[in-house]
This record gives C-alpha cells, structure tokens and sequence, in this order.
C-alpha cells in the first residue's frame, strides 16, 4: 500500500473510529484518534484536559491550538497513521500541512437523523470502557456491561440535545473541509449507512487504488 498518510472525515456517529481501527488493523498503520486523546487528557485530569472537557460537555469543537498541539506530538512519532477526528475545521487542515501532508481524505457521509439515532443509542462502561450501541452491539442487560458487571453509562456528548448541536457545529466549521481537500485532488466519499464491512472494503479499495 503506497499511501501512509489517511484521515478520516465525517458527521459524528459515522462510524469514523470503528474504521480507522479496522483499517490499523489490516495496513499497521498507527491510528490517532483525537476522541480518545482527548479523554485521556480528561480523565488525567491534565490542563489540556480540563480545557477541553469545557466544550465537549457542550457538544462544542475543541480550540484548534489544543488539539493541534497533541496531533503534532504523535504524528512525529510514526511513519504512518490514520487520523481520526483531525482535521476538523480548514484552519486545522492548514496547520496539518505544515506537520506533514496527506495522501487521503476518506469522508464517510451519513445524516443528521442517522447521526442521532446512532450517538444516543451509544453506553459506556464506567469500569473497563467497553463502548455498547443498543440498536447495532447491545449488552445483554441494559445497565450492566457484559464483559465486566460495570455500571453502563451515556456520555454527555451523547445525549440527543447534544448530538444535535455537535451535528450543527459539524456542518458549520467541518463540512467546509470538503472543499478544502476536494480542490486538492485528495477527497473520496463513502457512504457510511452501509454496513461496517461494506464501508470498509470499499475504504480498502481507495487505498489500494
């Protein structure tokens, strides 16, 4: 596989980490996400932590300047990766080009009702982080993760109020992304309601091509 460097870009709730880890998976290549970066940060309890838990509680973008110091740190310890949830807005794409360029911008589509329906049926374990969905992966009881016997949870930024606003704050400062890397020649669209294995052989089919 000659491209290395790949970025996925899509609505929350598209199915973007599950691809990036099946992708990691079958290429190697190492994948970043900024979600869970970011809640790394949160759960340590760092300054970039308790700066960013301000906006994601509110559904809102994390400022540019914090996510694109941590993106930077990590990109320079691979040769390859997958970024997942970076760039987010043109001036993140602009700052990317500075670190590295990339060979493909993968977009996985999908719609606002689709985005909704998804994050809010989306549960956590409090004690292991096992991430549930009720309508496509549900525990066998509904409190209670299957793997453990912890408690199961909805994040903040999951709940439907706040699923919509960060579908809003999508389309307002990352949809322009699609300009941005469609001019470049480096843009392919994906349809993300098709079924896991269906996105990610036609994903597959991108790089190989």
């Amino acid at each position: 596989m000659t491209r290395k460097r790949i970025a996925l870009l899509g609505p929350p709730g598209a199915g973007k980490g599950t691809q990036a880890k099946l992708i990691a998976d079958k290429t190697g290549l190492c994948h970043l996400s900024t979600g869970d970066i970011l809640r790394d940060e949160v759960a340590h309890g760092t300054e970039i932590g308790r700066a960013a838990k301000l906006h994601m509680d509110r559904g809102d973008l994390v400022p540019d300047k914090l996510i694109i110091d941590m993106i930077h740190e990590r990109i320079a310890k691979t040769d390859g990766f997958i970024l997942d949830g970076f760039p987010r807005t043109v001036a993140q794409a602009e700052a990317l080009l500075k670190i590295t360029p990339l060979d493909l911008m993968i977009n996985i589509t999908l719609s606002r009702v689709e985005v909704i329906k998804r994050l809010s049926s989306r549960r956590v374990c409090r004690e292991c982080g096992k991430i549930y969905n009720l309508l496509f992966n549900p525990p066998k009881s509904k409190t209670r993760c299957d793997l453990c016997g912890g408690e199961l949870f909805q994040r903040d930024d999951d709940r439907p109020e706040v699923v919509d606003n960060r579908y809003d704050v999508y389309m307002q400062a990352t949809a322009p992304l699609i300009d941005f890397y469609c001019e470049r020649g480096l843009l392919c669209e994906v349809d993300g309601a098709q079924p896991t294995a269906v996105v990610l052989e036609r994903i597959m089919d991108l790089l190989a091509g």
